[in-house]
Parts: C-alpha cells; sequence; structure tokens
C-alpha cells in the first residue's frame, strides 16, 4: 500500500472512531448521568395527625422527611401532608394499613377504637416517663411486641417523638379533692379520660381547635392539651386561671412513625436503614425541642399575675392512681390481648421504677 492511501485509511478509521464515541450514550461516558438514570427514585406520601405547622409534632415530622431525602441523596422523597389536607387526621392509621399512603405520623392511642392495647405504646396514666418508654421500646422488648400487635393490620410502628411529661390541664376553678372532680366537664381522652369519669368526671371528646372557645364560654369546665409551650399558643390562659400540674394521665406520650408493610418491604436495606435510624434520631431531637420550648414558656406564664399554677394534691393523685389500677385492670379482663400487653409493660414498669428510685428520683430528691 503507497504511503498516500495508508494515510487515507488512517484518517478514515480514525474519523470513523472519533464519529463513533460521539454517537455512544451518554451514561457510558457520564457516572452522574448514568446514576441518575438506573437509581430508583421512590416517591411516598406521609399523612399526619396534626395540624398544618403545628410547632414540634408536625415540624418535626416535616423535619424526619427532609433528612431522609438528603441522607438518600433523593433516592426516598417524602411528600408531607397535614391532617385534613389528603385524608382527615383520625383516619391516618388506616390509610397506612390499607397501603393509601406509605407512612403516618401520630400517637397509638389514637386507635384505642380499633386496637385497645395499642395505648401502652403511646402513653397511660401513671405509667412510664420519656426515659422508661424509650428504654422499654429499644432495648425491652417493647418494639417487637407493638410490631407484632400492629402486623395483622400490615403496618410496621417505630417510635418517632415524646411530649415529655404533660401538665394536668386548665381549670376553670381549684381542685383540692375528689369532691372537685364530681360532675367537672372536661376535655381528656383516652385512657385519662375514663379514669377521669371513674372519679365522677364528665370527659368531653374536643379537637385542639375548639378548645379555647369551649372553656371559654364553658362549655367545658377544665381542659388538658399538652405542654406549656403549646398551651399558651393556645391562649388558653386566657379562658382558665388554674393550671395543674403534673400531668398524671399522659407521663410521657410517645409519637408514632408507621409504615406499610408491604411498601417497606420493597425497600432497599440501604433505605430501610436510613429510615430506621432517622426515626430515632427524630424522636430524640422532638423530646428536645418540647423540653425547651416547655420551660420557656413556663417561665413566661409564671410572670403572669392574671394566673394560678398548683399542684394537685398528693391524696388527690394517690385516689386517682387506684382508680387508673381498677380501670386497666377491668380493661384486661375484657380483652385478653390488652392483658398479655399490660403484663409486659407491667414487668418493665416495674424494673424501670426500681432503678429510678435509686437514680434519677434519688438525685432530684436532693435540695437544689
Amino acid at each position: 500500500m503507497s504511503t498516500h492511501h495508508w494515510l487515507k485509511a488512517l484518517f478514515l478509521t480514525l474519523s470513523l472512531g472519533l464519529l463513533s464515541a460521539c454517537n455512544e450514550p451518554e451514561s457510558d461516558t457520564n457516572p452522574v448521568a448514568q446514576a441518575s438514570k438506573t437509581t430508583k427514585i421512590y416517591r411516598w406520601k406521609m399523612v399526619t395527625t396534626w395540624p398544618p405547622g403545628f410547632p414540634v409534632l408536625q415540624e418535626g415530622a416535616e423535619r424526619f422527611a427532609n433528612n431522609i431525602k438528603t441522607m438518600s441523596n433523593g433516592r426516598l422523597d417524602i411528600k408531607v401532608y397535614a391532617g385534613g389536607e389528603l385524608i382527615p387526621a383520625l383516619q391516618t392509621f388506616d390509610a397506612v394499613s390499607q397501603g393509601t399512603v406509605e407512612m403516618g405520623h401520630g400517637s397509638a392511642y389514637y386507635w384505642a377504637g380499633k386496637v385497645p392495647e395499642a395505648q401502652f405504646f403511646s402513653t397511660v396514666p401513671f405509667g412510664m416517663t420519656a426515659r422508661g418508654m424509650n428504654a422499654w421500646l429499644y432495648d425491652g422488648g417493647g418494639l417487637a411486641l407493638w410490631r407484632e400487635v400492629y402486623k395483622p393490620f400490615h403496618v410496621i410502628p417505630f417510635p418517632l417523638g415524646n411530649t415529655g411529661v404533660q401538665m394536668g390541664g386548665w381549670f376553670n376553678k381549684e381542685i383540692n379533692s375528689l369532691a372537685d372532680i364530681k360532675g367537672l366537664k372536661m376535655r381528656i381522652p383516652g385512657l385519662g379520660g375514663k379514669v377521669f369519669a371513674k372519679a365522677g368526671g364528665n370527659p368531653i371528646l374536643l379537637a385542639g381547635s375548639e378548645l379555647y372557645t369551649s372553656l371559654e364560654r364553658n362549655t367545658i369546665d377544665a381542659t388538658e392539651w399538652l405542654g406549656p409551650f403549646h398551651d399558651q399558643r393556645l391562649g388558653l390562659y386566657r379562658a382558665a386561671k388554674h393550671y395543674y400540674y403534673p400531668g398524671w394521665h399522659e407521663p410521657g406520650t410517645v409519637l408514632e412513625l408507621t409504615i406499610n408493610e408491604r411498601a417497606w418491604k420493597l425497600l432497599p436495606a440501604d433505605l430501610q436503614a436510613i429510615i430506621s435510624n432517622a426515626a430515632q434520631a427524630e424522636n430524640v431531637r422532638m423530646l428536645s425541642e418540647m423540653e425547651q420550648k416547655n420551660m420557656s414558656a413556663l417561665a413566661d406564664l409564671r410572670q403572669r399575675d392574671d394566673i394560678q399554677i398548683h399542684r394537685f394534691p398528693d391524696d388527690l393523685l394517690q385516689k386517682l392512681k387506684l382508680l387508673t389500677d381498677e380501670t386497666l385492670q377491668e380493661e384486661a379482663q375484657q380483652d385478653p390481648k390488652f392483658k398479655r400487653i399490660y403484663k409486659a409493660y407491667l414487668a418493665f414498669k416495674a424494673q424501670n421504677k426500681a432503678w429510678s428510685d435509686i437514680s434519677e428520683n434519688a438525685y432530684l430528691a436532693i435540695p437544689q
């Protein structure tokens, strides 16, 4: 082959190679583009029981979703809907169970009518505080029991937040004895409401949005809500003058993340791990935020001259505790599933008390 023909053939070969390279798919030459084309994006919906913009609780659920999106590099994108935005707030559990949405956020005692024993994974009167509940759920077998209880509904639960010890509530008169509870109309839900009824009171179920007006117009005589921060924000101090503590009915209310079982199983292991760890992180964060906001709001409320902050009398608390034990025992006699979880809860609570009595409680009893 002559030099001329050889150079012509080389030029043609190089030209064809260059043209071929230019026409190759972008994914073969651009790793980022290749990853974006091969990575599956999961787009989930999460519904909550909280009003839009509700501080700490709704905000915490949204923060949790944002953290997951960041940690998964966008592979799990969760859109959060407040109560009523996509479905009614108290249909959250059913929506997750049926797979209408993949995730929910609320508290287990909201489903007491459907799953009575679920209340032990939320809060019970004179029960464990957040510290004890976290110990039971994470390391004392509580979470395994909780998942067993929810399994027939195809729902997987995780702890995701805690209110801490709540306040006892706002009253339009002083409460000095059990006699002062007789006939009292109070907004108080769940097992606390059943105990209140056993004490002679009249428990009323009302949404948070109705509390201020109902109390101001004397439709109710008293209400519990959360703690100083949320109570102050709702303006309850303008409708009643007597603010009582401690919140015997809700000593450490666990908030829950619920996930549809089928949706969970479709996730790869790394995204499951991201959700699990993000839930643990938000569980701690939400409780910490609640504590800080409550201590700040309490300082403000103590400056007001138009309200009085009282501690419930010891003898009244002791009587309410006896009525609580009676109520729980009656519920256990009627429902074997309730009884099984009650026994497990009581066993761990006894261990927690034995340790707390010589650790945190003993320390807090030291004059400061």
